[in-house]
């Protein structure tokens, strides 16, 4: 089991307010751009993205993110194929990235 803690940052909007960030929103993010082609298919795809939210919903209140090497898996490779380059500039999504990809084995 994978274990990552959770860090909350204040991000700037265009507007000027702020709004709450961490990992799971900056992850959350990378899927909901996806193109619906690329969008994982299937039962097996199904039931890794139901444990994923569940371990976000847990991550929400506990600031810890525990995952099955399964999902964590597939979360990873979703990072690495799509992040962002420019993500990177960002500090606080720079550490989260890196904190994700180095995670605490439970």
């Amino acid at each position: 089991m994978k274990e990552i803690k959770i860090e909350n940052w204040k991000a700037k909007l265009p507007d000027g307010t702020e709004q709450d960030e961490n990992l799971l929103t900056a992850i959350n993010v990378l899927i909901a751009v996806k193109k619906p082609e690329d969008i994982p298919k299937g039962i097996e795809k199904f039931q890794i993205f139901g444990k994923i939210a569940e371990a976000f919903d847990v991550a929400d209140e506990t600031g810890i993110l525990k995952m099955e090497d399964r999902e964590y898996n597939f979360l990873k490779e979703t990072i690495e194929k799509e992040v962002p380059s420019t993500w990177a500039l960002n500090k606080n999504l720079n550490k989260a990235i890196t904190s994700f990809l180095k995670p605490k084995e439970e």
